[in-house]
């Protein structure tokens, strides 16, 4: 009779009674690997996947531009203001479209700051190219997965997006309102965008947040500006 120890039987490990083990991985191997790399701060930016660059001739917000510009700004600011051991790391979904725009400017000053968290999707998803060796992780579990950005998280940059940019964003406002994560800068980037699809003053009106909570977030429409913001409250 082949015996299997516990920890090599993979039917089980996949089934539904190890659905705890397998939560514990998702909080155990990042904590590892995050460690060994030294990330432990970071400046987390969210965005749809399915933003790309404006054709030549069109017109409009150029999000995907401006994204990498941020990351690129950023990712010199952190270098040249912080020790290696103190710096702060690029971190998003790790995919494409406004994830992968951040990480293409971030490598062109350093790509050993990006990390992107992923989640498994059966479409859309899959590691940018600008992600340095042993910084991607891929996540089964959509709540440990927003653990970790909030973990990291020291300011937040939500580009425009669709529902996981959202439900990201309002983890966030969620948490640092009732105090469960520390306030911390949180820029909605393309005012027109979100002011379109949030009307958080109706909120305030209707008594179901305080008006300082629409404190918690700013906007900004041009790099400078997102820039000034998320550097002004580190």
């Amino acid at each position: 009779m082949n015996l299997i120890k516990a920890y090599n039987n993979a039917e089980f490990l996949n089934g539904d009674d190890a659905r705890s083990v397998r939560i514990l991985c998702e909080y155990l191997e990042p904590l590892s690997r995050l460690k060994q790399a030294g990330v432990h701060r970071a400046i987390v930016a969210f965005g749809s996947a399915r933003v790309r660059r404006l054709r030549e001739g069109a017109t409009g917000v150029d999000y995907f531009h401006d994204a990498a510009e941020l990351g690129e700004r950023l990712a010199r600011w952190t270098t040249e203001s912080h020790p290696p051991a103190e710096r702060y790391h690029l971190v998003t979904g790790g995919g494409p479209g406004i994830m992968e725009a951040l990480h293409e400017g971030s490598a062109r000053v350093n790509s050993a700051l990006n990390v992107g968290i992923g989640i498994s999707l059966p479409f859309e998803q899959h590691g940018n190219p600008y992600l340095a060796t042993g910084h991607g992780f891929e996540f089964h579990y959509f709540f440990m997965r927003k653990f970790w950005f909030m973990n990291l998280a020291k300011a937040v940059v939500v580009f425009p997006g669709g529902f996981g940019t959202l439900d990201e964003l309002f983890e966030v406002l969620t948490l640092t309102q009732v105090g469960k994560a520390q306030r911390m800068p949180v820029v909605l980037y393309g005012s027109e965008f979100w002011k379109e699809i949030l009307n958080i003053p109706a909120l305030t009106r209707r008594g179901l947040i305080s008006a300082g909570d629409e404190n918690l977030f700013s906007y900004a429409d041009t790099v400078d500006e997102a820039f000034g913001r998320l550097t002004g409250g580190l």
